[in-house]
């Protein structure tokens, strides 16, 4: 059950999961784990002290209006466990704490710092990294973001221990605790306590966004300071999550694999020639939720069976039949990487099927490269993120700034047990506890790492949890971090705001009550 998590130390820090890897594989990237474990720790290598807090003023011109506001970076102390955890905080000027929402913004891995929803998506600056590919050179300047999210909240920013700046001070034992699903999430509970108590925040409107890992985070964090520290969201924001990983883990016999992962390979195909929308892909999404799991639950011994379905997915996925016809209408992650632009001898990104790179290996059987986007991106945004925390925030650490730590990923402890861990039953939890709490789940249409109608096939499994529809998905343009793009920046924003609105009038509501 843990060949999935060992595949995340291997594959560079994923934000998820690689769903799909035979034995030698995973004996190799268990070997791999195991050395991760073995090299000295980010924390022992920097011992520096991380400096005091940076408190400085901004005014931005942006589109329509001016922000003024206040930047504090710095690093919150928890005594129990010990960590220094890292963050920005950005809040408005002109704006009454008292019923102004607060945000809290976490990336995944887990590994990840914060810096790609900070500078890429709603950070009040922005690396534009909008295009058809991304360059590992791409000149790392910020230029103002129209699409930021402090028109109508205040952010803070969170890298938790092991990313960014932020570090473990307790030793074994206790990076041990934190690097796991449960310690991960008492740190991060203890750290939302702390900030509000200090910053004054206990009574704003409270709400997170979380990306990829992050976004499993959410529920189970709601739940925590629910139930643990007495907070509660108002909202969340679930951008490129899973649900269960579980799920996802049950090998090449498991046909919903296959199945939540169509609708994205024909996503891939219909955008090659344009925009695409649910609405075009009704059909692809109907026939992956029906007569391709019948099919695929015939198995492999129905040879008619396997035409319908080889015939059928080349249809849809673009792909060659001869193709289809050899994988049996099964395509997993890597091999549409590799073959959905075999003629034109490129790999696409399992990020975003719509961005590709020349195979490195393009006459070999088996070819080792580099994602196009998760891999593309990580110079220029490191650069990008040091450069603002030392100028334009002035917050002057040393030591390495950690994008993406493939030792926090190595080492993490996925709990016990003969499954994966999920929070389905959380997100339940938190959702028939509070009436009032608004869930947004957002994906890309061309993410294969975290295809978007695996959660659509999850979220159906919801009751209905009281007489408003309060759960929502959204699908945009791009992939895992879809919002790298202008148009899918601009509506998920749209989106987002209106999910704060909702939830401010529920609270506003409940308060007249």
């Amino acid at each position: 059950m843990l060949r999935v998590f060992r595949l995340l130390a291997a594959a560079l820090s994923l934000f998820i999961i690689v769903p799909f890897a035979g034995a030698q594989e995973q004996q190799a990237q268990g070997q791999q784990q195991q050395q991760e474990q073995r090299r000295p720790r980010p924390e022992a290598r920097e011992a520096q002290a991380l400096p005091p807090e940076s408190v400085t003023r901004h005014t931005l011109q942006l589109p329509g209006r001016t922000l003024s506001f206040t930047a504090t970076a710095g690093h919150l102390t928890l005594a129990d466990p010990q960590a220094e955890i890292g963050f920005v905080a950005y809040t408005r000027d002109d704006a009454d704490p008292a019923t102004r929402p607060v945000t809290f913004v976490v990336n995944g891995g887990p590994g990840a710092s914060s810096a790609y929803l900070h500078l890429l998506a709603i950070g009040p600056w922005l690396l534009p990294l909008d295009g058809p590919t991304i360059s590992p050179s791409a000149p790392p300047a910020l230029v103002p973001n129209a699409e930021t999210w402090l028109d109508f909240t205040d952010l803070v920013f969170i890298d938790p221990p092991g990313t960014g700046y932020s570090r473990v001070v307790g030793g074994d034992p206790v990076r041990e605790r934190f690097y796991s699903v449960q310690g991960d999430i008492d740190g991060l509970a203890a750290f939302v306590m702390r900030w509000l108590k200090e910053k004054n925040r206990l009574i704003s409107p409270k709400f997170f966004v979380g990306e990829s890992y992050g976004g499993f985070r959410g529920p189970l964090l709601a739940q925590k300071l629910q139930s643990d520290q007495g907070i509660g969201f108002s909202g969340l924001v679930l951008v490129s999550p899973v649900f269960d990983f579980d799920w996802l883990d049950q090998g090449a016999g498991a046909p919903w694999i296959n199945a939540a992962v169509l609708p994205s390979l024909a996503a891939t195909h219909l955008s090659r020639d344009g925009s695409v929308s649910r609405e075009a892909l009704k059909e692809a999404e109907a026939y992956a939720s029906g007569e391709y799991l019948v099919d695929l639950m015939r198995g492999l011994q129905d040879k008619e069976a396997v035409e319908r379905v080889s015939r059928r997915v080349a249809e849809l996925s673009g792909l060659s039949p001869e193709v289809s016809r050899r994988l049996a209408g099964r395509i997993d992650m890597r091999a549409a990487q590799r073959e959905l632009r075999r003629g034109s001898s490129e790999i696409v990104s399992a990020y975003d099927a719509n961005v590709a790179i020349a195979d490195p290996n393009p006459n070999a059987q088996v070819s080792r490269f580099e994602d196009p986007v998760l891999d593309g991106m990580t110079a220029p945004l490191t650069s990008a993120i040091v450069h603002h925390l030392t100028h334009n925030l002035n917050y002057k650490a040393e030591g390495r700034y950690n994008l993406l730590n493939g030792s926090v990923n190595g080492a993490w402890r996925w709990g016990g047990g003969r499954s994966g861990p999920e929070n389905l039953e959380e997100l339940r939890q938190a959702l028939a506890l509070d009436g009032k709490l608004r869930v947004l789940v957002t994906h890309g249409f061309t993410d294969l790492v975290t295809p978007y109608f695996a959660s659509q096939l999850l979220l159906n499994q919801l009751p209905d949890l009281g007489p408003q529809k309060r759960v929502g998905l959204a699908v945009y343009e791009g992939g895992h971090m879809f919002y790298s793009r202008q148009a899918s920046r601009q509506a998920f924003k749209a989106d987002a705001e209106r999910l704060f609105d909702e939830a401010l009038q529920a609270r506003a509501v409940d308060k007249k009550d």
